[in-house]
């Protein structure tokens, strides 16, 4: 599998819309590194590259009870992947949000897709589907 394209949007310390195109050629000669001081937001870069792909990070629980990964005070986040595998293009979406998108709104139930990158067909539409 190689990583395409990152977006993501208020996740950990990150707050805003961020992107990052592996495709660039800063990223394609080997090697790179994520540097910065505590609380720079490295390891939320990690975090937004699981959630995803994955819908779940190792280190902050998801769920509708927890609001470990949302920045605080805001209203939703969101982790998008655009990847490659074997030839075939994918973009796997993970989405939050609270109630009417407003940071005093109660935490909803994250959501996920998968779907073909190039011809725009969702594949999977619901957690359990884009999981397998």
């Amino acid at each position: 599998m190689r990583i395409l394209t990152l977006r993501f949007r208020n996740i950990n310390s990150l707050a805003g819309e961020w992107q990052i195109d592996f495709d660039d050629p800063a990223y394609r000669n080997g090697l790179f590194a994520l540097t910065g001081p505590t609380g720079a937001g490295k390891t939320s870069v990690l975090d937004a590259i699981c959630l995803g792909l994955y819908g779940q990070t190792d280190r902050q629980k998801v769920s509708k009870e927890t609001k470990e990964i949302m920045t605080r005070g805001t209203g939703e986040c969101s982790a998008e992947v655009a990847f490659e595998v074997r030839g075939k293009r994918y973009v796997s979406r993970w989405e939050q949000w609270r109630a009417r998108r407003r940071p005093s709104g109660d935490l909803q139930t994250a959501r996920r897709t998968v779907a073909d990158l190039d011809t725009g067909k969702v594949m999977a539409d619901q957690v359990a589907a884009a999981n397998a």
